[in-house]
């Protein structure tokens, strides 16, 4: 299984040119936790993440909530305008069983996510909102062009749709 998932909400450059989490940031953080530890649907045993702080500070928050012993791991190109063919081959290298999440930018992922399902990254079939994360699931097949496994995908989720009633349980707010 491959979990996907944009970086929070980050302050602006012109405030801290580091771009950590913002106040916003954090509480999508907290509630794709909330959710996710309701729902048992995000449990990776690794965190790939980018280089850059807002992708490591979502990784390290999600992880502290969801699976406080997964390994997190500052993988090479995750950056917004990478290619994704490289991560693709990397995550065609992974075990049938493992459980990774990355978290990384746009337009990166919705690239990979498209070369994952469809064999080549354009044109992009999903664009991941600020703190939404997906998930896929490898199938049998290959794509006859790239080679690569196909995936499908399973679920997708943003932070702006989860809504608690307030007795840890969350429905799907309507947008």
């Amino acid at each position: 299984m491959l979990f996907l998932i944009r970086h929070a909400h980050a302050v602006p450059a012109d405030e801290d040119p580091l771009r950590p989490l913002s106040l916003r940031g954090v509480d999508e953080c907290t509630r794709l936790v909330r959710f996710f530890r309701t729902s048992g649907a995000l449990v990776p045993l690794q965190f790939w993440h980018s280089p850059l702080v807002r992708s490591r500070d979502t990784a390290d928050r999600l992880a502290a909530g969801l699976a406080p012993d997964a390994i997190r791991v500052e993988i090479p190109g995750l950056l917004p305008e990478d290619d994704p063919e490289p991560l693709a081959r990397r995550v065609d290298a992974l075990p049938p069983k493992a459980m990774v999440a990355i978290v990384g930018h746009e337009p990166h992922l919705g690239h990979l996510v498209t070369l994952l399902t469809r064999g080549k990254a354009k044109p992009v079939i999903v664009e991941l909102r600020k703190a939404a994360a997906l998930s896929l699931e490898r199938s049998a097949s290959v794509h006859p062009k790239s080679g690569f496994p196909r995936w499908r995908l399973r679920w997708l989720v943003s932070p702006e749709l989860l809504r608690s009633q307030g007795d840890g349980e969350f429905r799907i707010a309507a947008v």
